[in-house]
Parts: C-alpha cells; sequence; structure tokens
C-alpha cells in the first residue's frame, strides 16, 4: 500500500479521536466515487488535555505517539496526496506552536490548523460527496469532541455554516467529570448547549430543510446504541428524539459511565457518550429535527475529496 500512485490520505486531529483515512477514486455510473481502503482510530482525548488554556503533557505525548505511527504507515506518499487537518482543540490551545512543531516531525507532513468555518465547508463536502443529493435542503450536524458544526445546503453548495464552540468531549469534562451522571449535570449541560444554539438558529430556520444527517462519530455512535437497544419508536432506524429522551433516562436510572452495559457501545466511547447525548438534544429541540440519519464521516471525506479533485 505504501506510496501506491492511486492512493490520498487524510489525518484528522479531533478532539477526541485522531484518525486517518486512506482512499482511492474509483468510477461507478461514470462518478468519480471516494472508495475507503483503510481507516485507522487513536483515542488521543485531546480536548481532556486541557490544563488552563494549554494542553497537559500526557495530552501532547498522546497526540505525537499517535501521529507517529500514522507517519510509518504513510511512508512512501507524497505530499500532495496527504492532508492533515487539526480541528478544535489545536485551534484554542495556547501551546498549540509547541504541540504542532513536533506533530509534523512525528507524521512527516505539514498539519493545517482549520478554522471552524473551513471545518463546516469540509463537512458539507464530505456529506454531499458520499450522499447526493441534488435538489433538496439538508441539515448537517456535526457534533465533534470540541466544536460542533451546522451546515444549511443543497446539492453540493453549502448556504449556511456555523462553528459553535462546544463538543461531546469538552462538556463530558466539563459537566460529567469523572463519568457521574446527575439529573442536574444532564439539564445544566443543556441549557447551556441550547442557549449557543438558538443564537444561530433563525437563520437556518428562515431556509427550513427537508433531511437532516448527522455526520460525525457522536451521531453513529447514538444511532448505533439507540438501534442496538431498541430504544427508537418501533420500526425506526437512525436518530430520533423520543430515541434520545429513553437514552437519557436509562443513563440517569444507571448514574455512571462505568456502569453503563450498552449493546453497540464500545468501550472508548464511553467517556463522550453523555456530552454527546446532550448537545444531540439540544440540538434536535432547537431545530425541530425529529429523525436524524447518521452519515459517513464528512471531515474526512471531505478532506479526500479537495486532495482527489486537485489531481
Amino acid at each position: 500500500m505504501k506510496g501506491d500512485a492511486s492512493l490520498f490520505a487524510a489525518v484528522d486531529l479531533g478532539s477526541n479521536a485522531f484518525r486517518m483515512m486512506i482512499g482511492q477514486p474509483v468510477k461507478r455510473n461514470r462518478q468519480f466515487m471516494i472508495q475507503e481502503v483503510k481507516t485507522l482510530r487513536e483515542p488521543v482525548r485531546l480536548a481532556e488535555g486541557f490544563q488552563g488554556g494549554g494542553l497537559d503533557e500526557m495530552a501532547l505525548d498522546r497526540g505525537w505517539q499517535a501521529l507517529a505511527r500514522f507517519g510509518k504507515k504513510l511512508r512512501g506518499f507524497e505530499a500532495g496526496r496527504v492532508r492533515a487537518v487539526a480541528t478544535s482543540a489545536v485551534r484554542e490551545a495556547d501551546n498549540a506552536q509547541l504541540f504542532l512543531a513536533s506533530a509534523e516531525r512525528h507524521l512527516g507532513f505539514r498539519i493545517d490548523v482549520i478554522s471552524g468555518q473551513e471545518e463546516a465547508h469540509l463537512v458539507y463536502a464530505g456529506v454531499a460527496h458520499t450522499i447526493p443529493g441534488a435538489d433538496s435542503m439538508r441539515l448537517v450536524v456535526d457534533i465533534g469532541g470540541g466544536s460542533t458544526e451546522l451546515i444549511l445546503g443543497r446539492g453540493a453548495q453549502p448556504l449556511v455554516t456555523e462553528s459553535i464552540a462546544i463538543g461531546s468531549g469538552t462538556f463530558g469534562t466539563r459537566y460529567f467529570a469523572g463519568g457521574a451522571i446527575t439529573a442536574q449535570a444532564l439539564l445544566e449541560a443543556e441549557r447551556v448547549a441550547t442557549l449557543a444554539f438558538d443564537k444561530v438558529a433563525r437563520r437556518y430556520r428562515a431556509k427550513g430543510w427537508q433531511q437532516t444527517i448527522g455526520s460525525s462519530g457522536t451521531a453513529r455512535m447514538l444511532a448505533k446504541v439507540l438501534n442496538a437497544n431498541g430504544l427508537n419508536d418501533f420500526g425506526q432506524r437512525g436518530i430520533t428524539y423520543s430515541g434520545l429522551l429513553r437514552l437519557s433516562l436509562r443513563l440517569l436510572e444507571i448514574g455512571h459511565v462505568k456502569k453503563l452495559r450498552l449493546a453497540g457501545l464500545p468501550a472508548h466511547r464511553l467517556s463522550i457518550l453523555p456530552g454527546g447525548l446532550v448537545l444531540m438534544l439540544a440540538a434536535f429541540k432547537v431545530f425541530g429535527i425529529t429523525h436524524m440519519t447518521p452519515s459517513e464521516p464528512g471531515l474526512r471525506f471531505g478532506v479526500l475529496h479537495g486532495l482527489m479533485s486537485r489531481h
């Protein structure tokens, strides 16, 4: 695989995890599609390492080690076929330069720290590529570890984009420290998230949309948990409001993430479940969503799409 001339790689330095997707362009029905060849995930948890505005030593070290492992897999790739992007945790860290200097050395490629707006555009490009819908308006919700992107678009064109600095990792640390789940924390976290979404919601409601898509790991995790545990209303797939409410009741009954026994929930996702759930509930409430379809990872497909289009 190393150095194969048809391969491209996207590296996503997220606030919960670092991921790398290697893909290649294939032709299907005269359209070029991105075929996923390999995906790697490293649970770096950068957002957990925020100490007084900077990333702590353990978080820095976890990040560097993960990138060194990715770098080994990317040996032989040309620079023009790899793009690495860093999102909110690196955007907001006081010691981002310290992290990046070593990070680029370990990875062997340049790392772009992208703005929330560029992140939103890349997410939408990835979703538009994987779920082509020519004419209908769609709302894409991307709940990441440190920020949430909201994109309203039609076809391949994003029309309204926002990036809000709240995420499943940061909310998990702030409201559910150590994994304890209380009614008071759930209500307070949802209140704060609702206020943040409320500030931007009017522009979206004014245009309206026909379909809602969740493009982050949080959305895919929630859909999987709701479906695997029969929490949606009978016969419904994806993410529903009633399913989210049933899941939050389940969390409250149990009271701690370590005691949770949910089908379809891997151990590495446990710590981000309460924060992700609260943000999703707030988004459903503010935007009046009843059903959401989970999609392939928007950001990584968007980065690969950009690389392939340039070639």
